[in-house]
């Protein structure tokens, strides 16, 4: 969608008819992958691919189709080599492609087009559709419905989870029959920035990959903080920690989805690091330590010229209460604990308490006008 959204966006300004092909699920060695979109307006004019060349007359002639007709078309095409006259891909693999009516709205391409963060959700034929069957969800907001007035909610939740998170693929909407939705993100994987090259580092590298975060790991010391040492990290990077997550800041790879664990404990590396961490607009902030460490270094932070607000934003000891004894189960508990810090959940056993189980957020998911 970011290659054609400009030319989309010159189509709505002209009042453009024109219908938008998508790509929601492959096999094989398909040549694109889900998400790939090749958009057709009435007057002929294709912009955008599904295929790399396979199919695309095809799916060209099915965007006419619906154009003319308004009714959303969902179309597989597979290996075609027994046949030399079919349409399909030669390469082996197969895709699913779904083609509906524009427009596209103009906000919605906007913030794919300056890289922000923005989900497109199609409820997939034969399941409900108003309109043209498209959902745009932000973090904060939502436009479109899925013809299911009691499903909107639960669609923009999952589609908001797995926004952020970057994913894009297609789910069953959970207590819900036959309403299967493809949710398209447009957004980078969310950020776990780990301070301390020691084994605990390695557990919740390992645990944030698993979760879908792009893991960062930070040493000043050379010597440990290595990528042999570190295999599930995305990155492992020598320097002062402070030194370290200011640069990021200031170069904007630092958002309001970023968790922040500081597992040096000690007080050189986490007393400055903590100063800067807790004045940026991260989601969470943690501190391995024992009881006496953390209030060495509440003191330390205070001396610092940290307020009791700032001071308030620090996790620590980081964790949640698991009985935690290997790096393993310290990183489950860590990670337990910044879940349920950035998804509002009560950190409860669900069998002690009432309400839904999933934490679907009504407020934040207005309609957009």
């Amino acid at each position: 969608m970011r290659e054609i959204a400009d030319r989309l966006r010159a189509w709505n300004d002209s009042g453009a008819r024109y219908a938008v092909a998508t790509v929601v699920s492959v096999g094989g060695s398909a040549p694109r992958r889900p998400g790939a979109a090749m958009a057709v307006a009435a007057d002929g004019e294709a912009v955008g691919s599904v295929s790399g060349g396979c199919v695309e007359g095809a799916v060209y002639e099915l965007c006419q189709e619906v154009i003319r007709t308004g009714e959303p078309v969902r179309q597989s095409f597979g290996y075609s080599d027994d046949d030399a006259f079919a349409v399909g891909l030669t390469c082996g693999g197969t895709i699913e492609v779904l083609v509906r009516a524009g427009p596209v709205p103009d906000a919605a391409l906007e913030a794919v087009s300056r890289d922000g963060q923005v989900a497109f959700v199609h409820v997939l034929p034969p399941g409900p559709v108003t309109g043209t069957g498209l959902l745009v969800v932000w973090p904060d907001r939502h436009h479109g419905t899925t013809g299911l007035a009691d499903a909107d909610a639960v669609v923009v939740g999952e589609a908001r989870a797995m926004l952020d998170t970057g994913k894009t693929g297609r789910i069953s909407v959970r207590c819900r029959d036959h309403l299967d939705v493809f949710v398209h993100s447009y957004a980078p994987a969310p950020r776990l920035l780990v301070f301390g090259a020691i084994d605990y580092a390695a557990a919740v590298a390992r645990v944030g990959r698993f979760l879908g975060y792009r893991v960062t790991v930070c040493d000043a010391r050379p010597v440990f903080a290595t990528p042999a040492r570190f295999p599930e990290a995305d990155e492992v990077v020598v320097d002062w920690p402070h030194r370290y997550l200011a640069a990021e800041h200031e170069r904007g790879s630092v958002d309001g989805r970023t968790v922040v664990c500081v597992l040096t404990h000690d007080a050189k590396f986490d007393v400055p690091l903590l100063e800067v961490a807790l004045r940026l607009p991260v989601a969470y902030v943690g501190a391995m330590g024992s009881r006496r460490t953390h209030h060495d270094r509440l003191s330390r932070l205070r001396r610092a010229g940290m307020s009791d607000a700032e001071l308030a934003r620090l996790r620590s000891p980081i964790g949640l209460d698991l009985g935690a004894r290997t790096p393993e189960e310290t990183a489950v508990a860590i990670a337990a604990e910044f879940v349920a810090a950035r998804r509002g959940g009560t950190a409860l056993p669900l069998g002690q308490i009432d309400g839904p189980i999933h934490h679907d957020s009504q407020a934040s998911s207005a309609e957009v006008a």
